[in-house]
């Protein structure tokens, strides 16, 4: 994993970029939680999706909206953001032309944008959506929904409303031909403290489900057959006696921003606004 630097409208952009070793390999690109309530890229959840589509043999990017970390620029709650994730698209995808596919996933304030940019771009094969604020904004731009995906919510959430998230999902899942899967994390918080496990599974078994669903016939000759895949995301570490500081730790988390460390503990009053 690398840093790099990504040219924003409003000015440069933090990244961190993992890089497939296969040429084609699918890209994606993740978008933090709430930047003013101390969303960051280095967020446990956004992290968690990173680690998940790399040992899955994506190219992987995630970065920093305007005015978090290193990122140039100030907060816009939206227009902006989309902006940056617009240009952080167009970087991942300039940087690997031959990709196969292209899926954006998002945590909370980020699957909002994450969603919007969807919209508008239709080069984006697939969605993983956690948490999306369905109580706070506006989704009825998803009409329709563009391509499939997947939505997860956790079932004891005091900052989200899992019943709203639960109906924009089935409410997505009438629309023809897509299908929009749903996963309840029954004792998940909004920040997933002590189920990062549970989201890892989740969302790397879809990602082999829809990989195997949507790969073309020419490529299945020189594909990674299902049980590969799944071999790969067990050795990552899914088996279930593995517990997420297993599976979410990284040698280079000495950032600044980096929310404790995956190593330490959690401590529920530090997260009670964070990362909305």
């Amino acid at each position: 994993m690398v840093e790099v630097i990504i040219n924003g409208h409003a000015g440069r952009l933090e990244g961190r970029y993992h890089k497939a070793k296969r040429a084609d390999a699918p890209v994606a690109l993740i978008l933090h939680p709430h930047p003013q309530y101390g969303g960051t890229m280095n967020n446990k959840v956004a992290y968690a999706l990173f680690t998940c589509f790399k040992d899955l043999g994506f190219s992987v990017l995630r970065f920093n909206f305007r005015g978090v970390g290193r990122s140039q620029g100030e907060f816009e709650d939206g227009p902006g953001e989309l902006s940056d994730a617009t240009m952080a698209l167009d970087w991942l995808q300039a940087n690997n032309p031959d990709a196969r596919q292209c899926w954006i996933a998002g945590y909370s304030f980020g699957a909002w944008i994450g969603l919007q940019l969807l919209m508008r771009r239709p080069d984006i094969n697939n969605f993983i959506a956690v948490s999306p604020p369905a109580n706070e904004k506006d989704f009825s731009f998803l009409a329709p929904c563009p391509t499939s995906g997947l939505i997860i919510q956790g079932g004891q959430d005091d900052i989200g409303d899992p019943h709203m998230v639960e109906e924009l999902a089935t409410r997505l899942n009438t629309q023809r031909h897509i299908d929009v899967d749903f996963a309840m994390i029954e004792e998940g918080d909004h920040m997933y403290n002590n189920h990062l496990v549970d989201l890892y599974k989740i969302v790397g078994n879809y990602v082999i489900m829809a990989l195997q669903k949507k790969a073309p016939a020419k490529k299945r000759r020189g594909r990674r057959k299902k049980s590969e895949i799944a071999e790969q995301l067990r050795l990552a570490g899914v088996q279930s006696n593995e517990d997420e500081n297993d599976i979410l730790d990284e040698d280079d988390v000495e950032d600044d921003e980096f929310d404790d460390d995956f190593n330490d503990e959690e401590d529920d009053d530090d997260f009670d606004d964070d990362d909305k």
